[in-house]
């Protein structure tokens, strides 16, 4: 059977990378995915693997270390990877967007600093936007970052940080009022501030805390924390591309591609359900012949199928569209919409093909289906989504006159 979700086009070093993650997905990660999630540990060895890889540098310019590949080459990659544990493929996404804001608004020498270490892996990003009180009103930023000398003094909660334990850099977006006067729009009046850290909970820097892991339905082995500033200490120089203000369109530019990585990851979790319910199909008999000959399973699986095929062809076309350096708010938005979607049903029909047996612990299905709900929230909700696109369609078919 030809494997679903191929893509056309790929240059010869893009298939080799494929295929060597697809290799230590299928050797190292999916025996012990199920076993560590349970645990709720983190993949220590996996990740160690991974930056003998590359993967950390995957998108990180030759010149600073990395292998400078291109966003769909990346996006492919995590797919590969979220089919083995979708948690080890958000503590890349994080650090790739990071890596991606300085590569596109960091100024030289943030450049110089940090993206080396981040192409080995030696430095792990984060990135916090949101708050408790937040939700997806990002212009409710209430945590603030006030100038004094040649420092910033950080106070405020943040919430929802994937990687907030084990990165040792977060980007963190706060309110500057400084040279906005009252009045300014909330989003010209952002700052991301450059925070190094070091890995851990508690007080991991004078002034800034990191407590303990929130324990979540799913999702699991990847650390998601609070952050908690009180009176943070912050160089000037550690202001992303060194002018404040821009906050708001720096995140923006790492969520779009975000976006993508999700979308990327409800294909490679959607591809695994897949995969596990056409084989259980198989090998499960019911009235004297195995369950896949049923009709009502065949068109199960047809649906199921189908919903990949699609799902992966918009998240492809997504990052190509990035790549090429259009605008791609429009398709990211509609990629990440659609295969999150998508990606729950398929791993719901995937549980119900198991009958009785997708509900035990004991069966990987079980795993998916406590991990698919996070990707509808996962960088923007549906809704949010839906409101982007709605908006992109407007601009493009304004009636003139």
């Amino acid at each position: 059977m030809t494997r679903l979700a191929q893509t056309e086009g790929l240059t010869d070093i893009q298939q080799e990378i494929l295929s060597t993650v697809r290799d230590f997905v299928d050797k190292e990660i999916i025996p012990v995915a199920t076993e560590l999630e349970h645990r709720d540990e983190y993949p220590s060895q996996i990740v160690e693997g991974l930056k003998e890889l590359g993967v950390f540098g995957l998108m990180i310019p030759e010149e600073y270390g990395g292998l400078g590949e291109s966003l769909l080459t990346y996006a492919l990659t995590v797919e590969e990877i979220a089919r083995g544990w979708m948690s080890v493929s958000g503590i890349i996404n994080t650090h790739f967007i990071v890596a991606y804001m300085l590569k596109q608004h960091g100024t030289q020498e943030q450049k110089d600093y940090f993206l080396p270490k981040m192409a080995a892996g030696e430095i792990r990003g984060a990135f916090s936007m949101s708050e408790p009180a937040l939700g997806s009103d990002v212009s409710a930023i209430s945590s603030k970052g006030v100038r004094d000398g040649d420092e910033y003094v950080l106070n405020g909660q943040k919430m929802w940080l994937t990687n907030g334990g084990s990165s040792t850099l977060v980007a963190v977006l706060c309110r500057t009022d400084e040279g906005h006067p009252e009045g300014t729009a909330p989003h010209k009046s952002m700052t991301t501030f450059l925070v190094e850290k070091e890995a851990g909970f508690g007080e991991v820097h004078p002034g800034l805390t990191i407590p303990g892991k929130i324990d979540k339905m799913g999702y699991k082995g990847v650390d998601t924390t609070e952050l908690i500033m009180d009176g943070l200490r912050i160089p000037a120089d550690r202001v992303l591309g060194g002018e404040t203000g821009r906050g708001f369109y720096h995140m923006m530019d790492g969520v779009e591609v975000g976006r993508v990585n999700v979308a990327a990851r409800g294909c490679g979790v959607a591809q695994r359900a897949f995969e596990l319910g056409v084989s259980y199909a198989q090998q499960r008999h019911t009235f004297g012949k195995p369950i896949a000959q049923h009709q009502a399973i065949q068109f199960k699986l047809a649906e199921m199928a189908t919903k990949v095929e699609a799902a992966h062809a918009m998240m492809v076309n997504a990052a190509r569209k990035k790549d090429s350096g259009q605008r791609n708010d429009l398709e990211a938005g509609m990629a990440k919409y659609l295969a999150s979607e998508y990606c729950k049903e398929v791993v719901e029909d995937a549980f119900r093909i198991h009958g009785g047996y997708g509900f035990s612990k004991e069966y990987e299905i079980e795993r998916l289906y406590r991990e698919a709900p996070m990707l509808l929230i996962g960088e923007g909700t549906a809704e949010i989504q839906k409101m982007i696109i709605g908006r992109r369609l407007l601009e493009e078919y304004r009636i003139q006159g």
